[in-house]
């Protein structure tokens, strides 16, 4: 059990003893020399691989890209990497607490937005389709930075990347010797405690990294106030929002020359106590419904193994990547919904709904890619990627009617998704082709082939079809430099999401409880046609940038109500619609001030509209948001910096008569954040941190988490400290 002090003897422990033990400094590797752009957030000179799988800075990147980069990860020690993402231009988050939070991605959500780590898929197809993956399952010491691309990238990564990708890079050591971080954080709000390490090493040709975190945190409070048509007239607890979880990896690389080098990594995650978050009907709508969704138990291993060769030049190829992983996820679910009957029936009377669900999802994959240099104007890039999930699961409930004599009990055992395995198999070719200096073009096409098939499954008796899918999808980008400050950028591609095993088999109760989920088996995979256009400019002390886009989503796949009932609820099963629109514009800027000063500022706004029926609302995501951040920067002693942010209303969501209204109300939410390096010895540095986040104590909730109200935590303070070496 980790103490409840602000900082636990253990922690202390380190503190003091890095200051007296002797530390041989010629084996502590030199910290990496800061640039001015150290000031600035959006880092156009960063660069970015996972767009065009060649690094190139982003300002020559053809397409829409965010970078959230080491010193920024290491700075905020985030609960989540995507809690990173509410301050740039076209991303948000969905979902609440310390370890729930994923990915929003232009309007996008859950299955449309594929998770990679280092390029390989983490997504699950055994998920809720507004559900996507976590990305707390990655050991988050071990990621050296985050690559984003906004838009649709099925021509390189396939099934999913239908609203954009998210790769999790991480760590290699690069130079000799050993150096790391030890880090501790904690936060008030939620009284939580994480401890992590990460260590990298490299000597000849040998290099090591190891990881490691473990974190406890309670279920945060949400501030007094009003939201809407709710009001908390006191501090309200945020059920669910804690989570108590370790994780760990090692990784092991050999240099077999100075161009070859393989790899192996295994990892380990496991997580008890998470929930999916809610607030007591009690504190803003006695008599409502109470859903509460909790994850008490899950379990994440994986090994990879990989080869790299830089150099190769043979005829066929002048570089290799082959990534192969192997992983492990097992996890628990309980649903539990109690509705009152009202105030006509007995005190107390209502019906009380839980679900259990435990499933095991073991998935192989195999990723092999290469590049070749036809000439000096021709780059090939081409592979194949395969990735077999299997999963088993068992499903009970218990039904239970109060207020009536003797509780009426009813359990049921049948499984709602069969046992099933989902296999995936394409191959990609894309060439980069610079037709003069000025512009660089690139056209890329991909066949993939999804198949899925159930397995006997205890307690089902039904058979189903086996389901395929085959899609071929392409995508065009171009960059034109305007001058050495300017640059065009114009995009269009085809992306598509094959129908994962929830949206096809599941049979049962939805996990809000407002209706009954029939099968789906005729489901077509959602496809789309997303254009981009776009402009960068920068200077010496200045860089903008602005994109528009167009994504077009057809066969689109909504759940529908059947006009019938099933198990006692509404009837609904899955649908194909016609066509989905995703528009809108996003921009950031960032500007190097005197005094050691830096300012950014993104802003984005979005559009979403049902084709087939304008009248139904689709989107999830804030229609409009602002952001701005001064920072102050000497160094690597001393940065402050002030956050702000602005989410307009929302009038065009459908909230399934929330006592929140019919309007998501405007928000306004600040941050101060400081950093100082207190202390440097032997080659060691001590650096703290101090966050208020939350500074007015607003009353909030994201804009998908506001139909099911989930606010935000209310002002707290987030210390944290790190020893460097």
């Amino acid at each position: 059990m980790i103490s409840r002090l602000p900082l636990p003897w253990w922690a202390a422990l380190v503190f003091f003893a890095t200051l007296v033990l002797p530390i041989d400094t010629a084996k502590v590797a030199a910290q990496p020399p800061r640039t001015g752009s150290d000031t600035l957030l959006f880092l156009l000179d960063s660069v970015a691989a996972t767009a065009t799988r060649t690094p190139r800075e982003i300002f020559l990147t053809p397409a829409p890209v965010s970078v959230i980069d080491a010193r920024r990860l290491r700075e905020t020690h985030a609960n989540t990497i995507v809690d990173l993402f509410r301050d740039l231009p076209g991303l948000g988050v969905t979902g609440v607490g310390v370890q729930q939070p994923r990915p929003i991605i232009r309007g996008q959500r859950g299955q449309r937005i594929l998770l990679l780590q280092d390029g390989t898929r983490l997504n699950s197809s055994r998920r809720q389709q507004d559900f996507g993956e976590l990305p707390a399952l990655v050991e988050q010491s071990s990621v050296e930075r985050v690559e984003i691309v906004r838009g649709p990238a099925s021509v390189l990564y396939g099934t999913d990347a239908i609203g954009g990708v998210v790769n999790l890079i991480t760590r290699v050591p690069e130079r000799d010797g050993v150096h790391g971080t030890i880090g501790y954080r904690y936060g008030d709000v939620e009284e939580q405690h994480r401890g992590s390490a990460s260590i990298l090493a490299r000597q000849g040709a040998f290099d090591l990294a190891l990881n490691a975190s473990v974190r406890e945190a309670e279920s945060y409070r949400a501030p007094a106030g009003s939201f809407g048509n709710i009001t908390l007239d006191d501090d309200a607890v945020v059920n669910g929002t804690g989570v108590r979880d370790r994780g760990a990896s090692v990784r092991l690389g050999y240099h077999l020359t100075p161009m070859q080098r393989v790899f192996v990594r295994g990892e380990y995650y496991r997580a008890e106590d998470a929930g999916f978050g809610y607030v007591s009907p009690e504190a803003y709508d006695p008599g409502g419904a109470r859903i509460d969704i909790q994850y008490p138990h899950q379990r994440f291993q994986k090994f990879t193994a990989g080869w790299t060769a830089t150099t190769l030049g043979t005829p066929i190829a002048d570089g290799v990547d082959v990534i192969a992983w192997t992983q492990d996820n097992e996890r628990n679910l309980n649903f539990d919904l109690f509705t009152s009957f009202g105030p006509q029936a007995p005190p107390g009377a209502g019906i009380a709904v839980q679900t259990f669900n435990f499933t095991d999802l073991s998935t192989i994959g195999l990723r092999a890619e290469a590049r070749k240099a036809v000439s000096d104007q021709v780059l090939l890039t081409y592979g194949v990627d395969f990735f077999r999930d299997r999963t088993e699961n068992t499903d009970s409930s218990v039904t239970t009617l109060i207020g009536f004599g003797p509780p009426q009990v009813e359990t049921d055992n049948r499984a709602l998704v069969p046992n099933a395995t989902y296999r995936s198999i394409g191959a990609f070719l894309q060439g980069e082709v610079q037709p003069s200096s000025r512009l660089t073009v690139i056209l890329g096409g991909r066949v993939q082939g999804i198949r899925a098939e159930t397995d006997d499954t205890p307690g089902l008796t039904e058979t189903f079809e086996t389901k395929d899918d085959r899609t071929v999808v392409g995508a065009a980008n171009a960059l034109f430099v305007v001058t050495e400050n300017v640059t065009l950028v114009g995009s269009v591609g085809r992306a598509f999401r094959a129908p994962n095993l929830i949206e096809w088999l599941f049979d049962g109760p939805t996990p809000e409880g407002n209706g009954y989920q029939v099968r789906s088996l005729d489901l077509d995979p959602e496809t789309s046609v997303n254009v981009d256009v776009g402009v960068r400019v920068r200077s010496r002390h200045a860089a903008l940038e602005v994109f528009a886009f167009r994504n077009v989503v057809k066969n689109g796949i909504r759940i529908a109500p059947l006009d019938s009932m099933a198990g006692g609820l509404p009837a609904f099963h899955n649908v194909n619609v016609e066509e989905l629109l995703f528009r809108g514009v996003e921009a950031s800027a960032e500007v190097r001030l005197p005094y050691n000063l830096g300012a950014t500022g993104a802003y984005t706004w979005l559009d979403t509209e049902d084709r087939l029926d304008p009248s139904n609302p689709i989107g999830d995501a804030a229609t409009s948001s602002l952001s701005a951040t001064l920072r102050y920067h000497r160094s690597d002693r001393l940065w402050a910096e002030y956050a702000v942010r602005h989410v307009g209303e929302r009038d065009d969501i459908l909230l399934d008569d929330n006592p929140v209204g019919d309007v998501l109300p405007a928000f306004t939410v600040h941050h101060v954040r400081l950093g100082v390096t207190v202390l440097r010895r032997a080659g060691h540095s001590h650096r703290i941190g101090i966050m208020v986040n939350n500074l007015t104590n607003e009353l909030y909730a994201e804009s998908s988490n506001a139909s099911f109200f989930r606010p935000e935590p209310r002002r707290g303070v987030t210390l944290t400290y790190d020893l460097v070496f």
